[in-house]
C-alpha cells in the first residue's frame, strides 16, 4: 500500500501545478485593483504607487509573476497580504483551527445522524419510521444553511435567550467557564452544517444499504442462522459503505465552501470569512492560498478515500 499511496502522490504533483496555474491566470486577468484605495487618496503620491507596485511585481508579465509565487510557494514562503500586510501563513494559520473545530464536529455530527438513521430506515424499508425519517431529510437538505442558520438564531438567540449569535474570539473566561463559552457558541453553527450534511447523507447510506441487502451473500448469511444485526452489521453496512466513503469524501472539501455562507451569518472569524474579505478587497495573494489550499485538501480525501476502500473490502488491492 505504501508503493501506491507514493505514486498517487506522484500523480497529484502535476495535478495541483494544472491547478495553481489556472487559479493564478484567473485571479491575475479578473477586474480589481488591490492597491484601488490609494489610487483615490490624494495624500498618497502617484510615485508611491508605483514603487509599491514595482516591489510587489503586479506590473510584470503574468508567467512571471506566476513563476515567484510558484519558487516562494516551493521554499514555503506564501507571501504576505496586501491588506493587512502579514504573512498569509500567519494569516491561514490564525484562522484554520476555529474552522476544523466547527466543520470537524458539524461532520462527526452529519455522521452520527446519518448513519444509524439510514440503516434503519434501510433495515425496516416503507415503515412509518422510513418516510418519517425521508420526510425530515428531504426537508433537511432542501433548506439552505443561511435559512437554518437564520432560524436558529431567531429561535435560540432571540427569543429565547439561550445562545450567542456572534462568535466571539475574545471569551474572557478561563478553566471549564472557557470551554462552556466555547461550546454555547459554536453549537448553532456545527448543528447547522451537521444537519445539513446529514440529510444528504443519510438519503445516500439508506440506499447504499437497500441495494446490498436484497444481494444473495445476505440471504446465504440469514439461513446459516445468523442473527439479523450481526448480518446487518458485518454483511451489509460494511459493503454498503463503499459508495458512502465516496460521497463523504468528495463533499467535505466542498463543506469548506459551504462553512463560508455559515461563517458569515454567525461571524466566525474562519478561512470563509478570510476568503470572503480577501475577495472583496481583491487581496489577490490570499485568495490564491486559500484557494489552493481546497484544491489540495479535493486530492488528498480522494486518496484517503481510496485507501478506505481496502479496508471496507479486502477484494480491492492497491495496484
Amino acid at each position: 500500500m505504501g508503493h501506491y499511496i507514493v505514486r498517487r502522490l506522484l500523480i497529484a504533483v502535476p495535478s495541483l501545478l494544472g491547478i495553481s496555474v489556472v487559479l493564478f491566470t484567473v485571479l491575475a486577468l479578473a477586474p480589481g485593483d488591490p492597491f484601488e484605495e490609494l489610487a483615490t487618496n490624494p495624500n498618497v503620491p502617484p510615485e508611491v504607487r508605483q514603487m509599491l507596485r514595482a516591489q510587489l511585481g503586479l506590473d510584470d508579465p503574468v508567467w512571471q509573476r506566476y513563476w515567484h509565487w510558484l519558487t516562494s510557494m516551493l521554499q514555503g514562503e506564501w507571501g504576505y497580504s496586501f491588506v493587512s500586510r502579514l504573512d498569509v501563513d500567519s494569516l491561514i494559520l490564525q484562522r484554520l483551527p476555529v474552522t476544523i473545530a466547527v466543520i470537524g464536529l458539524s461532520q462527526v455530527v452529519a455522521l452520527l445522524i446519518a448513519l444509524p438513521v439510514g440503516i434503519l430506515a434501510a433495515v425496516k424499508p416503507y415503515s412509518w419510521f422510513d418516510r418519517i425519517a425521508s420526510t425530515f431529510a428531504f426537508i433537511g437538505f432542501s433548506l439552505p444553511t443561511f435559512f437554518t442558520g437564520l432560524l436558529f438564531i431567531l429561535l435560540f438567540s432571540i427569543h429565547l435567550g439561550w445562545l450567542p449569535f456572534v462568535f466571539r474570539s475574545d471569551v474572557q473566561a478561563t478553566g471549564w467557564q472557557w470551554w462552556v463559552e466555547q461550546f454555547k457558541q459554536s453549537i448553532m453553527p456545527i448543528m447547522v452544517l451537521g444537519l445539513f450534511q446529514g440529510a444528504s447523507w443519510m438519503r445516500y447510506v439508506r440506499s447504499s444499504v437497500l441495494d446490498v441487502i436484497r444481494l444473495d451473500y445476505v440471504t446465504t448469511a440469514r439461513s446459516k442462522g445468523l442473527a439479523e444485526r450481526v448480518v446487518v452489521v458485518k454483511h451489509v453496512v460494511r459493503n454498503a459503505l463503499i459508495p458512502v466513503v465516496t460521497l463523504v469524501a468528495l463533499q467535505l472539501p466542498a463543506v469548506f465552501g459551504g462553512a463560508i455562507v455559515t461563517e458569515q451569518i454567525f461571524r466566525i472569524p474562519g478561512i470563509g470569512s478570510l476568503l470572503i474579505d480577501s475577495i472583496l478587497r481583491n487581496d489577490t495573494p490570499v485568495i490564491m492560498a486559500v484557494t489552493f489550499v481546497l484544491s489540495a485538501l479535493v486530492i488528498l480525501f480522494n486518496l484517503l478515500a481510496d485507501v478506505l476502500y481496502g479496508w471496507l473490502d479486502p477484494r480491492i488491492s492497491y495496484r
